[in-house]
């Protein structure tokens, strides 16, 4: 999974993006400090890989992972080239889902490139430029497509779907938030990689003091929040500048930090929370004495399919997928003690993947 994280110059971008991933981003008090993208990996915690290697003794662990892309600020006008715009939008195209952090903090020693606070303000600067990026796109499209269309009467399916979100865009809808007749129209329309279809999570930056009641005290994360329930896109509050203090500790010294702050969980837990949630991706896991292992997959991914992630031959020669519960495995203490109680299942090719399974797949190629 890979995520963009966007936003106007000086709304705390490469403070979170260092925090999260240990980076060295430059976070800077002016616009444009970040020229090229900064990529962090960071793993995704999951106790319950920890109590698989401590259960199989597993010689490794190896977590789900994150790839976080931190993009230059943006700023209105970036679409047409101002503050190299051309240059980072090209760098959102890339990414899976757009993280856009909103400063909802008053702070008179970080200037504002708008001179003033207001994140619905900030929100619509970026979107009005993914928009306008995304419709140079597509009339350049629609034209190219239309020539077509005299040799080639099918084409003129594209040129209907092509115009229908050049009609949603001029009206100020994403091209998320368009629905379509089929998969296939649906599956074309990704191709098009547009900024706009993207899934967004809003990353609400707030003050230490507003941490505690998630930003319900916060007339900026509110409007915010209302902004993003009409879009159907995913809010979580943080606090870049204590991300960035508690980077450096260890774990126990984490918890202690946030507890005192009543704080449940870091800003980095919430976002991959919120990003699973956002894509619609579970974890399965795999376990034994050499490796055990996360898989991140869709929600409704089948067994053949998740066994894919692991290896194409896996997926190629598929048999059957030997399936236990993490939790019953847990309860019952042993894979052997799961399976003499008949919790082990034998699972074919139809078998929807659930979060938590651990499964050894047997296949023959």
């Amino acid at each position: 999974m890979k995520l963009g994280i966007v936003g106007l110059p000086n709304v705390g971008k490469s403070t979170l993006f260092n925090s999260m991933t240990l980076g060295k981003a430059e976070a800077a008090n002016y616009p444009f400090c970040t020229i090229d993208p900064n990529v962090g990996i960071v793993t995704v915690p999951d106790e319950r890989l920890t109590k698989l290697t401590e259960m199989y003794n597993s010689a490794k662990t190896t977590p789900a992972v994150i790839e976080f892309v931190d993009i230059a600020g943006l700023v209105r006008g970036a679409s047409k080239g101002e503050g190299l715009g051309n240059k980072f939008l090209s760098h959102i195209r890339e990414v899976d889902a757009i993280v856009h952090v909103v400063r909802c903090f008053e702070d008179t020693n970080v200037v504002h490139v708008d001179g003033s606070i207001d994140p619905i303000r900030d929100i619509e600067t970026i979107n009005l430029e993914l928009v306008f990026s995304d419709l140079e796109i597509l009339e350049r499209r629609i034209a190219k497509t239309g020539k077509m269309v005299k040799a080639d009467k099918s084409l003129q399916k594209e040129v209907d779907v092509l115009q229908k979100l050049k009609d949603a865009l001029e009206q100020g809808i994403s091209a998320r938030a368009v629905e379509f007749d089929t998969p296939e129209e649906k599956a074309f329309v990704d191709s098009l990689t547009l900024l706009t279809a993207k899934p967004v999570l809003y990353a609400a930056n707030v003050a230490e003091d507003d941490l505690a009641d998630d930003g319900a005290s916060n007339e900026f994360v509110q409007r915010v929040r209302e902004y993003a329930a009409k879009e159907g896109s995913e809010v979580f509050v943080l606090c870049a500048k204590i991300e960035e203090e508690i980077s450096d500790l260890d774990e126990a010294d984490k918890k202690e930090f946030l507890a005192d702050l009543g704080v449940d969980g870091s800003g980095l837990d919430r976002l991959i929370a919120a990003s699973y949630k956002l894509l619609g991706l579970i974890s399965y896991l795999t376990a034994g004495p050499q490796e055990s292992r996360a898989w991140t997959i869709t929600k409704g991914t089948k067994a053949p399919q998740a066994a894919g992630k692991i290896h194409s031959d896996f997926e190629r020669g598929f048999i059957r997928a030997e399936v236990v519960a993490y939790d019953d495995l847990m309860r019952l203490g042993s894979y052997n003690a799961a399976k003499e109680q008949g919790l082990v299942r034998s699972e074919g090719k139809e078998y929807v993947v659930k979060d938590g399974d651990v499964v050894l797949f047997r296949f023959n190629v």
